[in-house]
Order: C-alpha cells, then sequence, then structure tokens
C-alpha cells in the first residue's frame, strides 16, 4: 500500500515564508515522522502567504482536491484578525474549511489544527497595540478551538510557543515578522504526538 499523503492548509506560517523548503514545519513534520518509522508522505502544501479564510477556500476548489489524505492539517486565521475582519465570518468560514478537511482525511481524527501564533510579539509589531494583537489572536484561537472540539479533531495550541522569545534573532527570519526554522522546528515538537495519533487512525 502507497504511504498515507499529507496535506498542509495555510497562510505564509504553512508555507514557511523566508524560510527554506525544508525549513517549513509541515516539511520538517513530514521528515521526523518519517524518522520515528511512521509511514506518511512528503506534504502536499495548499498555502500562500497573507490567505485569509475565504482565500484559502477559493484556492481548494481550484486545488480540484480528492478526497483520501492520509493526514490534513489546517492552520489559518492570522490574516482575518490583521485585517480587522468580523469574527462571526471566520467562525463560519473556519468551520467550512474544517469540515472540508475532515472530508479530505475521511475522518476527523486525521485532522490536526495549530493555533494562530502571536505576531504581536515580534519586530514587526513595534508601535502597534500589543495587547489588543494578542487579544484578538486568542479570540479567534478560542473559536477556532470550538469549532474544532465540535468536529473531533484534533488542536495543537503553539501560540504560547509563539509568545515565549518571538521576538530572538534566530526565532525570525530578516523580515522581522515571520518565524525562522528553529521556531518551527519548536511548533513540530508540539505537532508531532498529534500527528502520530492521527496517522495511527485507521484508513
Amino acid at each position: 500500500m502507497p504511504s498515507p499523503s499529507f496535506l498542509a492548509l495555510g497562510d505564509s506560517y504553512t508555507i514557511g515564508e523566508g524560510v527554506p523548503e525544508e525549513g517549513r514545519w509541515p516539511v520538517q513534520l513530514a521528515t521526523r515522522l518519517q524518522a520515528a518509522d511512521v509511514d506518511v508522505q512528503a506534504p502536499r502544501m495548499i498555502a500562500t502567504t497573507g490567505w485569509t479564510t475565504d482565500e484559502l477556500s477559493a484556492a481548494m476548489d481550484e486545488a480540484s482536491l480528492d478526497a483520501g489524505y492520509g493526514f490534513v492539517t489546517l492552520l489559518i486565521g492570522v490574516n482575518n484578525q490583521y485585517r480587522g475582519r468580523a469574527q462571526d465570518e471566520y467562525r463560519e468560514q473556519f468551520a467550512a474549511l474544517l469540515d472540508r478537511a475532515v472530508t479530505l482525511a475521511g475522518d476527523a481524527a486525521r485532522v490536526v489544527v495549530v493555533s494562530i501564533p502571536d505576531w504581536g510579539v515580534t519586530r514587526f509589531a513595534e508601535g502597534r497595540d500589543r495587547k489588543a494583537i494578542a487579544s484578538e489572536i486568542d479570540t479567534f484561537n478560542a473559536i477556532a478551538r470550538e469549532e474544532v472540539e465540535r468536529a473531533g479533531s484534533a488542536w495543537v495550541d503553539i501560540t504560547g510557543i509563539s509568545r515565549d522569545a518571538g521576538d530572538a534573532d534566530d526565532m525570525l527570519v530578516d523580515d522581522g515578522l515571520h518565524p525562522s526554522a528553529a521556531q518551527y522546528a519548536r511548533w513540530t515538537d508540539a505537532i508531532f504526538p498529534e500527528a502520530v495519533d492521527a496517522l495511527s487512525q485507521p484508513s
């Protein structure tokens, strides 16, 4: 049988803005899983810097995805927050994306959702209201977590990791906003056990 396929859905944090391909967390995750003898293919990524929930949905439409993925991850919403989009809109669109991810995986237990990191701690946010950014991101994450629990998928909270030394030079790429491969490695540590559980589910 072929190895389980891996679909990673998201935005700049999934495509790894500013890092080499091997530094992206979905690639790091697949490499670590394979090293641990957990069978999985290299990820297919549908993610672009700047995407909101509706833009990711439109890209999925264009990709003409078929069900049958062994493992699906979803990390989306920071650009909804950044653009000041409504929380009710986020809930509706995020829930629809999550339902699509579950359909593509064939089982909610094979979907892992990763929380939105807090970009307000980064150098890029200097001069902005960091407390307001943190509060809004917490609200968006609470919405996402509620929908994940409703669906029965896994939730991985990396927001605290992003806030811990998130402004350190080695935790960011040159733009002072996006995580470095080293920061993504820390996320991968948190995502790994849920990925193992997801891939252990019968297909």
